[in-house]
């Protein structure tokens, strides 16, 4: 599986790349999770507003940082 978190570096966007590793953790999941700072990269990717997680190239959160929670449930629900 393969993850991505894209923003600029900001405060929200350190916190979604902190959650997704605690979930992932908290799962037992291996994934290759990377962070996306440049802006022309996650407009390619189709993101308009971050933070934003996208898992195996599906933007599945976009403009809110998700809660540890809520990020378990969609790597289970996508594995």
């Amino acid at each position: 599986m393969k993850i991505q978190i894209a923003g600029p570096g900001c405060q929200r966007c350190q916190t979604t790349e902190r959650n997704v590793f605690n979930a992932c953790a908290e799962l037992d999941l291996a994934a290759d999770i990377s962070h996306v700072y440049d802006v022309k990269e996650f407009a390619k990717l189709g993101v308009k507003i971050t933070p934003a997680v996208i898992i195996d190239g599906k933007i599945v959160i976009s403009g809110k940082v998700p809660t540890i929670e809520e990020l378990k449930k969609l790597l289970l629900e996508m594995k």
